[in-house]
């Protein structure tokens, strides 16, 4: 029998994630029958699913419109914005009609923003096809888009109507952007939930898959539905807490201090989970020269990360490009740095303005 698992979003518009086998079936019959138009936006390698989905929503007599946007972060952009914005007006899309984000967390966030500032806001309903999506971009109402100034500055908090997981999505996912996703997870597992450590611990080289891109068997599936329905649940419990992130949900922001620092210095040609990767082990080695982190915790963000394949060093010789994009953050106010750091695992604290010798040395500390 297939499992589904339903994690409540508490926050003041209430809202569910199911993550599951085929629940994509699922996702026509969630439209209200408020709506008579659906805009579902997309990449191009997601077209055959999209044609499905299509067809279940044509079975509804409602109205489908279809805008194909560029892959990952080159979709992120003012002109893909305006794009889907033309696409709207020309299809007469009014209030009571819906968005649909379907792909990757940069089609999430974008469908996000568009549906949050099309007539002041209309509902999305979010199909995240990757599991970093899943587990981070389509959950909690963060929207956006990129600038040459910065990764996600322009964006409004908009919450989703609902999410869908699929873990049949992932599949046929590369394994290396699988793995680069379970860097979302074990943030999840070092600012919260310790059972997220231990799973991840037990099951490296089933979630490694051998570096190679081979399906993803019935033990490794029922693994990463596990996974993605406690990291969801960490971010679904900081989010009815905290949505517009005025404290508590800054820790959802471990490791990403340094981590779109990277991203921005290499005009985000890295993968956001390898960059938040070598972010975290940056904060680790931060926490630990400001005596708030033990050696051994610092010792298990390596062992872990590194266990799964993803990055745990950086170049030494880009401090400059980097400490520029650090003051971008926008955790930042004014000159003063303030990062997410941990004194323990599971207790996230913020440190503020920190001497400049303990950045530098952190930095040190992972530069290859």
């Amino acid at each position: 029998m297939t499992v589904h698992r339903t994690i409540e979003v508490a926050t003041a518009a209430p809202y569910t994630v199911t993550v599951g086998e085929n629940v994509l079936d699922d996702v026509a019959a969630s439209v209200p029958a408020t709506a008579t138009r659906v805009l579902v936006v997309t990449a191009a390698p997601l077209r055959r699913h999209v044609d499905n989905l299509k067809a279940l929503l044509d079975a509804r007599g409602l109205t489908v419109v279809i805008a194909e946007v560029p892959d990952a972060e080159e979709g992120k952009t003012a002109e893909v914005l305006a794009f889907c914005w033309g696409v709207l007006g020309k299809s007469d899309f009014t209030r009571s009609d819906i968005v649909i984000g379907f792909g990757g967390g940069a089609v999430t966030d974008l469908a996000g923003f568009v549906a949050a500032t099309w007539l002041r806001g209309v509902g999305v309903i979010q199909v995240p096809t990757t599991l970093l999506a899943m587990v981070d971009a389509a959950v909690g109402g963060k929207t956006g888009i990129n600038t040459t100034e910065g990764k996600n500055l322009v964006g409004a908090f908009h919450e989703p109507m609902s999410v869908w997981c699929d873990v049949r999505a992932l599949d046929t996912l590369p394994r290396y952007d699988l793995v680069a996703g379970l860097a979302e997870v074990v943030k999840c597992g070092f600012i919260r939930d310790a059972g997220i450590l231990a799973i991840v611990e037990d099951n490296l080289a089933l979630l490694k898959g051998g570096g190679t891109d081979a399906a993803i068997d019935a033990e490794t599936r029922g693994v990463l539905l596990e996974l993605i329905a406690r990291a969801i649940q960490v971010k679904a419990d900081v989010v009815a807490a905290d949505l517009k992130e005025s404290f508590l949900r800054e820790i959802l922001n471990y490791g990403h201090t340094f981590g779109h620092a990277i991203e921005y210095t290499e005009r985000y040609q890295w993968r956001h989970g390898s960059a938040v990767s070598v972010g975290m082990v940056f904060a680790a080695e931060l926490a630990h020269l400001a005596g708030r982190l033990s050696e051994q915790d610092v010792e298990r963000h390596r062992t872990i990360l590194s266990g799964l394949g993803l990055p745990t060093t950086y170049p030494g010789h880009r401090w400059d490009a980097l400490y520029t994009a650090m003051k971008r953050d926008k955790k930042t106010r004014g000159d003063l740095l303030r990062f997410v750091v941990l004194q323990g695992i599971g207790n996230p604290v913020r440190l503020e303005g920190p001497d400049p010798a303990l950045v530098q040395g952190a930095y040190a500390a992972i530069s290859s």
